[in-house]
Order: structure tokens, then sequence, then C-alpha cells
């Protein structure tokens, strides 16, 4: 399957000019010399659904995207109607819901992330049965949590009832008609800090080869990466392309923090792009 294509969104203000947040990524992919790009109208998508494509496709062709999450309703839409227009995403439907929702993914990595219960939207859960599992935990849907903002970090087994209660209102304000898929009531861990920076890393994984590990967490060069055993450990989770965060703990062990669709999964800032373009064609290919 030779894959040559890269799709992004265009500007939601002129649809023939590349996202301006994703203006890098697109002079990158062009620098590399290894890919025609393809841009969709920003406002025509997310707006009105309707896909307009900056030019015609004349012979099918596969293609990686590159560009803002979208909910699994609308990515099936999306996939299916660049499949109308002759070009076949290498992440199918199946495989993005598989990365979207982080419940689907933590089966397959439990032995290296922290410990999770995960609750559907409109199911009832226990707040003592959450305290019985862990002594700290944090709260995020399926997709995303709302870290940086007053909502707390973590829970305690000393966490009342009524204070938990007060403090959900302000994740629903926050998170709100964008909730997905649940809640998740994740077992909080101590990071590992260097000065006032831990220890993160961003692993793309593509073609089920490693394609880029890049620090995550603005920390200094001399930081020590993930085992690559434990990277290793990964490259054959059921998606073409994927990512997974991993994090250095206080006892200096690694653990994986979240897991993202490789598509809608953003580079860490200072990575390098040009390798990174380069890395995604030559695993492709």
């Amino acid at each position: 399957m030779k894959v040559n294509t890269i799709l992004f969104p265009s500007s939601f203000f002129d649809g023939k000019k590349v996202d301006e947040d994703i203006q890098n990524e697109y002079e990158a992919a062009l620098d590399t010399g290894l890919w025609e790009v393809i841009l969709f109208n920003y406002a025509k998508w997310f707006n009105e659904g309707k896909l307009v494509l900056s030019k015609a496709i004349e012979e099918p062709i596969n293609a990686v995207y590159r560009g803002w999450m979208m909910k699994e309703e609308q990515y099936t839409s999306f996939y299916e109607e660049l499949q109308k227009s002759g070009i076949t995403l290498i992440t199918n439907p199946i495989e993005y819901r598989y990365f979207h929702y982080f419940p689907n993914v933590y089966k397959a990595i439990a032995d290296d992330t922290p410990g999770m219960i995960a609750v559907p939207l409109a199911s009832a859960y226990s707040l003592n049965d959450i305290q019985k599992r862990f002594d700290r935990f944090m709260v995020k849907d399926y997709v995303k949590s709302v870290k940086g903002t007053d909502f707390p970090k973590y829970f305690t087994k000393e966490t009342t009832d009524a204070e938990f209660k007060e403090a959900m209102k302000i994740f629903y304000k926050y998170r709100g008609e964008l909730i997905s898929g649940g809640l998740c009531f994740k077992e909080y861990v101590d990071l590992a800090s260097y000065g006032d920076k831990t220890n993160e890393y961003r692993v793309y994984y593509i073609g089920n080869e490693v394609a880029a590990v890049s620090r995550n967490s603005l920390q200094q060069d001399f930081t020590a990466e993930p085992p690559r055993e434990l990277i290793d450990r990964y490259k054959r989770l059921p998606s073409p392309f994927y990512t997974l965060d991993y994090a250095e703990l206080t006892d200096g062990t690694w653990k994986i923090l979240e897991a993202g669709d490789g598509s809608v999964s953003g580079p860490s800032e200072g990575q390098d792009l040009y390798s990174f373009y380069r890395a995604i064609y030559h695993c492709l290919n």
C-alpha cells in the first residue's frame, strides 16, 4: 500500500490555505519532498458536514490525516465521504474509536498504566467503591481531562460525597456537551520532577514501528527516556498510527499515562517535524 499523501485542514478563514495552527507541520511535510498535500475546507466540514477538497482526486489514493480531533461519529462520516472522493485514510473508523476512548486501550496496556475504573455515561457509580480501590484518584472522561483548570488534580479516601459532587459540577462546566463516552476514575501517581518539569515522553507508533520518541513536558535534554523494552512492548496495538504518553514516576519506574489516535495527537513542543514526517513516510512505505 503506497502512502504518500497527507490530508490537513484548511484555515477557517481561507479554504485555500492550511490551518494556521498546523502551518509548521504542513511546511515540514513538504520540505521532506516525500509527500503530496491535500487540504479539506475546515469551515465547510466542521460547521456544515460538507467535504470540500483543495484538488480533485483522479485515481484512488491512501492518505494520512493530520488535524483536529473529531467525535467518533464525525470521523466515521469523514472517512466515508473521503472514500467517495477517492481517498482512503490509513486509520479506519474502528481503529480510530479504539484509541479515541481510553478504556478501549486500557485492557491492552493495563500492566503498565495506573489502575482505572470506567463508567459509561448515565451509569451509576459509588464514590465509596472507588475509594476502596484507590488511595488517590483523578477524574477525566473517556477522551480528555480538565487539567489546568480549578478542578482538583486528585481526590483521596477522605473526600466526602458532598465535596465530590461539588467538584464534579466544575468538571461538567468545562466538559459540558464535549463529554465523551463516560467517566474514568484513574489511580493518581506521583511523577518524577527535574526542577519544575516532569519527565514525560510522547511516542508515535506507525505501521508497527516506533517512528518518534519526543520529550513532552519541556524537560531538559539530560533526562532519561522510557526503557526501550517498554516502548517496544506496545508496537503492535490494533491501529496503524497511534501515540502512547509515558512518564517517569518518583520511584524511577515508568507508566503509560495516555493513549491517542496518531492522526489527532499533536507533536511535542520543539519536536523535529522534518524528521517526524520522514519517519511517517518510511514506516508506511
